[in-house]
């Protein structure tokens, strides 16, 4: 299934990196999933172009073949909401240059009885980001039940529901393995009024990219949208205050009329 009106080409190498802003200066979107779905390979994947085979089961998920061993170099900041890795870029969006940040996540979630335990250090991420990323492995069930919760947890914390989430599907490469069937992800989607499709990251750096620039565009639309109301709402002319001239006049021809 493939992204709606997504334009050519993508993540023109290489990209300057963007040092940190000010708040409300970029477009923040939190990658979240299981451990193992490959979540850290997908970032990387979409900022350098470049797969990342290797995994260790900590921070992020991302080890072995590593950033910044070639190719485009990507800022990994301090994160705001660690133990994962925040990564900051200049991403080259329909023209113009959008400093993007993306919080990588470790896979430290819990479900139980479909209620999700969610650390406070991940509570505190899906809290400063704007646009998600929810991904379980198709060769993973377990990884596919922990996506209901993180969405009804994302709309607990943000309930506008123009909050743009996006489940995704990985590792659609592994099909002799497959334990979540595409039909299954896709009306999970549908259940909750998200967007959904399949990717192979180690194969389709094409369909990584067209996740990443959707929601990026997504989350833009949205600020630009906010900025308009806030606009529109700062020009709404004030009450004008009483003339005290006229406050006078009407005193006096009250007490004139006590008076007769």
């Amino acid at each position: 299934m493939r992204l709606p009106s997504m334009s050519q080409p993508f993540l023109l190498a290489p990209i300057a990196e963007c040092p940190p802003g000010p708040p409300g200066a970029q477009v923040r979107l939190a990658v979240l999933g299981a451990r193992g779905v490959g979540k850290s390979a997908m970032i990387v994947r979409f900022l350098t172009k470049r797969f990342i085979g290797d995994y260790e089961p900590n921070t992020g998920e991302a080890g072995g073949g590593g950033v910044g061993r070639g190719g485009p170099r990507v800022r990994r900041l301090t994160a705001l909401c660690s133990p994962g890795n925040l990564y900051s870029r200049l991403v080259h969006l329909d023209g113009d240059d959008v400093a993007v940040q993306i919080q990588d996540t470790p896979g430290c979630i819990q479900v139980q009885e479909d209620c999700v335990q969610v650390p406070d250090s991940l509570s505190r991420c899906v809290k400063w980001a704007e646009g998600f990323l929810l991904v379980y492995s198709i060769t993973d069930y377990s990884s596919y039940q922990s996506i209901q919760p993180l969405y009804q947890h994302i709309r607990k914390v943000h309930p506008d529901a123009r909050t743009p989430i996006i489940i995704v599907g990985n590792k659609a490469d592994l099909l002799h393995t497959r334990q979540v069937q595409a039909k299954e992800g896709l009306q999970l989607a549908t259940e909750l009024g998200s967007l959904f499709l399949e990717i192979s990251t180690s194969e389709d750096s094409q369909g990584v990219c067209d996740v990443f620039q959707y929601l990026c565009k997504e989350v833009s639309k949205l600020q630009h949208a906010g900025s308009t109301d806030r606009r529109r709402s700062s020009i709404i002319p004030r009450p004008k205050s009483p003339n005290m001239q006229d406050l006078k006049r009407r005193f006096k021809q009250a007490l004139s009329s006590k008076v007769k």
